[in-house]
Formats: C-alpha cells, sequence, structure tokens
C-alpha cells in the first residue's frame, strides 16, 4: 500500500511482528517533555533528534523498509538504520509530528522502536548470540554423533560389515542429522524460501538446495537400504556455516567496541550538589543531569557532563576520550569534558551541557552515522553476489546435466558439490566486516569517521593539504611583542587591536582576548570580517583594520614599515585609513607529533603541502622545520580552493586538513577532509572525519590503517575469486566429495572474516 515493492524482493527475512501492537495512549508517553529529555536533544529550528533501537529486525532490508516508512511520516527530516546495531538516528520536526507518530509507524510495518538504552541494546545483542549459540551447539553435537556411525563405513571392507550394521549406521545417521536440519539449518531454508517466493537469488538459495537434496537423497538411500549417504556432510557443513554466522555476529559487536567505550565513560550515578556551602549532594541518574546543576566530582570519578570548574583547580585525564596520558590543569572557569577522570582533588562542576549535548554524543553520533552509510566497495560486493548465485545455479544444473550423461549415479552428488563448494559470503560478507571493524579502529587511533567512505577515499589519498595554525602548530599564539607606529604605548595599541578582534573564533584573536582580560577596551562599531584577511571596524568614526599587512595597508596605501627584521612569527597588522597604528607579533608552537605526521605520510608515498592564510615567513618557518617543500602562503578561502581543485584536475586525490572556519570550503571541496579535534564547530560539521588528538602523528596511523583495509578487503575478494575459480573446476569435474565441500566453502567463509579482524591487531 505505501508502494514499496522493492522491499518484498529485496528482503532476506520475515519481520518477527509483535504479538501485540501498543496502542497510541501507550506510545504518547514519550511526546512528554520529561520522558522524551532522556532520549531525544534539540537540534534547532524546531528540530529534535533522537536515537532509537529497532526490535525485530532480521537482514538489511528490514532495515531499509524502517526507513521509508518512518521517512514517509510528515514531519521527519531524516532516518538512519543500522542495521548491525539494530540503531536508528532519527530528525524530526516537533512542531508538525508528535515522535509517538512515529513509533507508531515503526509498529504498523511489524517491528518495534524504543528510546536507545544500552542495557536494551546489549539485551538484544546477548539474545541474538544465545540463538546462534544454541544452534551452533545443536550442529556440532549432532556432527560429532553423526561422524561416529559415520566412520565405520569408510574404513569398512567389502564384507567387514552385516547388512543390518549398516542398515543400522544409515538410520542413526538419518535421526540424528533431523534436528540439525530442522533447528540449526532452519534459517537458511527460511532465506531461501522467502528468495524464491518473492523471484529473487540470495545466497541462501543454494546452499538451502544443496543441503536439501543431499539429505534428500541421502534419506532416500536410507529407506531403500543402499546408495551413498552423505548425513555426517550435511551435519558438518551446517555446523561451519552456523560457526561462520556466529563468527560474524560476533566480529558485529568487537567491532562495535568502541562505540560502547565511549558510553561506558560517562558515570550512571552523579553527585549533585544541593548545598555548596556544605558541600551536601545527592546521588541521581547522570542522564537526569540539566544545565546548571552543580554536581561533586571526587577523586577517580569520572566526569558526568560537559561542564565548567566551579571552584579551585582541577587535574584531570582524557586519556580515554583523546588518547593523551598526561594530565591535564584546569582552573576555575575552565571547561571540562563529560568522560574526564579527576585525578586530583574533588572539584564542583557547573554543568553546561549534559545528556546527548555532550561531546562524547556528538562523537558517538559521529560514528553512528559512518556505520550506517554503505561504502562502494560494500554496495559493489553486494551487486556482484547476486550474479555469482545466479552463476553458481547455472553450473550446478549443466554439472547434473553433463553427469547424467558421463556417469548417471555420480550426477546427483557431483551436482549437490558444485551447489555447495562455491562461496558467495565471501563477497557479500567480508567487506562489510573489514570496514566496520576499520571504522572501530580508527576511533581507538583517535580518529572519528563521520561516514564509512571516508576509509575507502583515505586509502587512496596521493595528497596531503595541511593547514598551519591549529594543524601543525598548537594555535595557542603567546604575544612575543608590541611596535606601537601612531604615538599610542604599547598597552592601547594592544587594547585597540583586541577591540577590533574580539567575537572571532580564530585563534589570532582568542590570544588576543586572553592578553587584555580586564583592561577596557575602546568602543569600536561595524565590524566585517574578511576571512582569510582580517578585520576592518570603525573606531570614532575612522575605518581601522586589523591583520595581513596587505589587507590593513590597503586603508591608505603606505608601504610597510620595517618591524623585527628576520622573525619567523606571525605578524599582525593595525592601520586607519592615514597611517600605521601598530603591529603585533605572535608566536606559536609546533604541536608534538607534527614532524612525525609529515614523515608518516612521506613513508608512505604522499605529496605533503602547507597552505595557510599566514605571512610568508611564518609559514616558511614552520615549513623549513618539516621539510615541507610545497607551500603556499597568504592563501584565503577561495585560494585554499583553487589550490586543493588543482592538484584534483592533475589527477591527484586530496585529503585536506584543517583547523578552522576559513577552512570550511576547502574542507568541502577535498576528497577527504580531516577537522582537528579543538577546531571551529562548522569545519567538524563539514569534515569526513575528526581528530580528537593533539597528536597529528595520529593521522599518519590512521591512513596506515585504511590502507591496510583497502589491502585486506582486496585479499578477500581475490581470494574469493581465485577459491572459486579453483573449487567449481574441480567439483565440475568430480573431484570433489559433497563432505569436502561443505568443509572448503565454510573454511574460505571463515577465512575472509578472519582476515578483516586483522584489522584489529
Amino acid at each position: 500500500g505505501l508502494g514499496l515493492d522493492d522491499y518484498y524482493r529485496l528482503r532476506q527475512a520475515m519481520p518477527a511482528t509483535p504479538a501485540v501492537r501498543p496502542s497510541q495512549a501507550e506510545l504518547r508517553i514519550y511526546d512528554e517533555p520529561a520522558v522524551q529529555s532522556r532520549f531525544a536533544r534539540d537540534a534547532g529550528d524546531g528540530i529534535r533528534e533522537a536515537r532509537l533501537i529497532i526490535e525485530g529486525m532480521r537482514c538489511a532490508a528490514c532495515a531499509w523498509l524502517v526507513e521509508n516508512v518512518v521517512a514517509r511520516v510528515p514531519g521527519v527530516r531524516s532516518v538512519e538504520v543500522n542495521y548491525s546495531t539494530h540503531a536508528a538516528r532519527l530528525a524530526w520536526d516537533a512542531q508538525a509530528v508528535p515522535v509517538s507518530e512515529v513509533f507508531a509507524a515503526v509498529a504498523r510495518a511489524g517491528y518495534k522502536a524504543w528510546p536507545h538504552d544500552e542495557a536494551r541494546a546489549a539485551a538484544l545483542e546477548e539474545r541474538e548470540r544465545r540463538v546462534l549459540l544454541r544452534r551452533l551447539l545443536v550442529a556440532a553435537l549432532g556432527m560429532m554423533q553423526v561422524m561416529m556411525y559415520a566412520v565405520p563405513a569408510y574404513i569398512a571392507g567389502d564384507g567387514d560389515m552385516t547388512p543390518d550394521a549398516a542398515g543400522l549406521m544409515r538410520w542413526s545417521g538419518f535421526l540424528l542429522t533431523l534436528p540439525v536440519i530442522a533447528y540449526s539449518a532452519s534459517p537458511i531454508f527460511a532465506g531461501a524460501w522467502r528468495d524464491l517466493r518473492l523471484a529473487r537469488l540470495g545466497m541462501d538459495v543454494p546452499v538451502a538446495l544443496g543441503l536439501a537434496v543431499a539429505f534428500a537423497a541421502s534419506a532416500a538411500a536410507t529407506w531403500r537400504g543402499g546408495g551413498d549417504v552423505y548425513f555426517d556432510s550435511v551435519a558438518m557443513f551446517v555446523f561451519l556455516l552456523t560457526l561462520g554466522r556466529y563468527l560474524e555476529q560476533r566480529a558485529r559487536a568487537v567491532a562495535g567496541l568502541s562505540l560502547k567505550r565511549l558510553a561506558a565513560l560517562i558515570p550512571t550515578v552523579a553527585l549533585r550538589v544541593t548545598d555548596e556551602e556544605h558541600l551536601e549532594t545527592e546521588p541521581l541518574s547522570a542522564a537526569m543531569l540539566r544545565v546548571g546543576d552543580r554536581v561533586l566530582v571526587r577523586t577517580g570519578d569520572a566526569v558526568p557532563a560537559d561542564g565548567v570548574l566551579a571552584n579551585g583547580q582541577a587535574s584531570v585525564s582524557e586519556a580515554l576520550l583523546s588518547g593523551e596520558s598526561r594530565l591535564v590543569a584546569r582552573e576555575r572557569g575552565d571547561r571540562v569534558v563529560g568522560g574526564s577522570v579527576n585525578c586530583g582533588a574533588p572539584f564542583v562542576l557547573r554543568v553546561t551541557h549534559a545528556g546527548a549535548d555532550t561531546v562524547l554524543a556528538s562523537i558517538r553520533r559521529l560514528m553512528e552515522q559512518a556505520a550506517a552509510s554503505r561504502p562502494r566497495w560494500v554496495e559493489a560486493a553486494e551487486h556482484a553476489s547476486g550474479y555469482f548465485v545466479g552463476f553458481v545455479l547455472v553450473a550446478a544444473l549443466a554439472a547434473w546435466l553433463a553427469w547424467l550423461a558421463i556417469d548417471p549415479p555420480r550426477a546427483l552428488w557431483i551436482a549437490v558439490s558444485v551447489l555447495i563448494v562455491t562461496c558467495p559470503c565471501a563477497l557479500s560478507l567480508a567487506t562489510p566486516v573489514a570496514m566496520t571493524v576499520a571504522v572501530g579502529e580508527m576511533a581507538r587511533a583517535n580518529v572519528v569517521v563521520t561516514r564509512a567512505g571516508t576509509v575507502e577515499s583515505m586509502s587512496s589519498a596521493t595528497d596531503f593539504v595541511l593547514d598551519k595554525t591549529g594543524t601543525l602548530t598548537r594555535g595557542e599564539l603567546r604575544l612575543a611583542g608590541v611596535l606601537p607606529l601612531a604615538g599610542l604605548d604599547a598597552g592601547m595599541t594592544l587594547a585597540l587591536a583586541a577591540a577590533i578582534g574580539r567575537g572571532s573564533t580564530h585563534p589570532l584573536d582568542r590570544a588576543l582576548d586572553a592578553m587584555v582580560e580586564g583592561l577596557a577596551l575602546p568602543a569600536v562599531y561595524g565590524r566585517h570580517p574578511r576571512a582569510g584577511e582580517g578585520i576592518e571596524a570603525t573606531l570614532a568614526g575612522v575605518r581601522v583594520r586589523l591583520g595581513r599587512a596587505d589587507f590593513a595597508g590597503a586603508l591608505h596605501g603606505l608601504p610597510v614599515p620595517e618591524a623585527w627584521p628576520g622573525t619567523r612569527d606571525t605578524l599582525l597588522w593595525l592601520a586607519d585609513e592615514t597611517r600605521w597604528v601598530g603591529a603585533l607579533r605572535l608566536a606559536d608552537e609546533l604541536r608534538p607529533g607534527a614532524r612525525e605526521l609529515v614523515e608518516g605520510l612521506r613513508a608512505r608515498g604522499v605529496a605533503v603541502h602547507l597552505v595557510s592564510g599566514d605571512e610568508r615567513r611564518a609559514v616558511e618557518s614552520v615549513a623549513q622545520a618539516l621539510g615541507i617543500e610545497e607551500v603556499e602562503w597568504r592563501a584565503s578561502p577561495e585560494r585554499k580552493l583553487a589550490y586543493v581543485r588543482a592538484l584534483q584536475l592533475r589527477g591527484a586525490r586530496v585529503a585536506m586538513v584543517g583547523d578552522g572556519v576559513n577552512d570550511a570550503p576547502v574542507l568541502g571541496q577535498a576528497d577527504v577532509s580531516i577537522a582537528m579535534g579543538g577546531g571551529a564547530d562548522l569545519a567538524q560539521v563539514r569534515a569526513d572525519a575528526v581528530l580528537l588528538s593533539d597528536a597529528p602523528a595520529d593521522l599518519a596511523r590512521a591512513l596506515a590503517l585504511a590502507r591496510r583495509t583497502r589491502a585486506v578487503i582486496r585479499e578477500n575478494i581475490a581470494w574469493a575469486l581465485a577459491y572459486n575459480a579453483v573449487a567449481v573446476p574441480l567439483a565440475f569435474a568430480g573431484l570433489v566429495t559433497p563432505l569436502a565441500a561443505g568443509i572448503g566453502m565454510s573454511l574460505s567463509s571463515l577465512l575472509v572474516v578472519g582476515n578483516a579482524l586483522r584489522l584489529r591487531r
């Protein structure tokens, strides 16, 4: 009725329809502000965002259906469902539709939606694991018992076993294989039946067909009392295939450990201060904290929310968040990130961001967004696997017809061997597992990707374009000198520069604000920032400019005065319509690991470029210190954009690493963009990945991991193609028994999954 015919064509499993759907009255509880605040956040402009759990999904087509059904609800802006984690990211217009309508739409589609809860998510994952484990145990027990009755028949010579004993062995194998087929293999047959009913060739079709033919032919031979039986092959094949699926489920769980690690950083209980004078507290759930609350963080406790230090000093560890092992000192008024661990004296924190608005929650949303996206590698592998299944069925039919003419008694078993020996799973399974593991490992390397395609794009990058301030340098500028030029003293020159730059997010202006804190600043009006150049404002009716020499000097056209000859520091010039007013010299330090980043990129054959809007002397100083030869200075945002485009026109795959608002356009143009974790919000939103730590060398580690991921995926695909290219002709020629075919197919699947898990080393 919704016109979603593709769902019935693509799905691989039936949804588990709830026995009783929740009523609209029951769902309206999620519209209550107090309840909704525990799982949703305000994203601005009346849009709210929430994380949900979708229960009852059996395959990727279920996730596709939920997305399409929910997207049709009026007022829903976006919805992304991740089948691997059963999590959904929802954005809706709270004025247009209550969230209970979304829950109702999910229920009408045959699933259950719940507010995301770590305990519930863990319970669903554990239930899935237990069911798979039970199927695996039944298959293992059945396989071992069937082999006990099959081995005597294999080793017995002519006349060594009486007909009664042989019959006993056959019937015992039949009875012991029944529960393996009926229970452990039931998902395979159910999936194949749905695929055939929907005229779709899925991976379960050849496997189920091979199992059914082998079991039916063996049962018929048992009933007749003569002929070959392969109950041991059937039981072993089901065991190995179930083992492969169990390991896949565990691999998905392992790949999601980074998300679970982030969730575990925030404590469950917080101590809210009720009496600041006597420091009395009350325990409450950390999820119930609100902006403005004051909480006590004891020594050794994790910080329950983002906030600022309300009293004294603090020493916190952000190792689990950013990877930095050193302790970070905080003063009163300084920002403290939720998830940090208090390694000093107890302190009181004033909450500024809680729940879904914290830094950790933002990082987790980025990771979930990456896990929900589908890179080209995955889509190509799934597309190829569909054609491959068709080839398998045609090959099996051809083998049966050919051997009917050559040796009719062997025709059936050779066709079964062709069906079973092939391994389409390697094409469609190992690639997503490798990508999922890679996203989690990227997070462990302090690089959070916002889409899974980032791994693919980064692995093929040929050129890295790096910004200077805040990327290769700390961005924590300090005043190294003031040069008054218009009869003002150094203090007034500094105060005027700070007044013009006030409110800017650029590190230069943040440094000025810190230098003149507490001083009276002159009143300036009409600030007009010029990206990459400086700021223009009006002081007492006169235009003044602060920024690069060419930008500030354009007001009067006078030559630039001599200032600090030979310096490599950043110079900030101040001028009005008639004269030069002054100059400021600001020094910055290289980030630890900047040299290792450049060396690591070069060692991997990547060209390194330094493109900055700063003056030539400051940019060349950094370039010389790091050994970067491709350098561009005084680069406006437009010039940075043109620089990247020029590289791309020459065939380069460009990765851009930036830190500020000025970098947002070029981050969008690059093939892959990376923002520093301390940079501006806009840069992080536009970027494909965010570096959490202050160590640029982590980017070289991320590049190495991306290339390892590409290599692993290529190895998996190459193995799958090579295995099938060898195994299918051998099976067609009658050189592979059904038992050997089952072992080969299952081991091939396990090999590619295990190869993908090597990325965790």
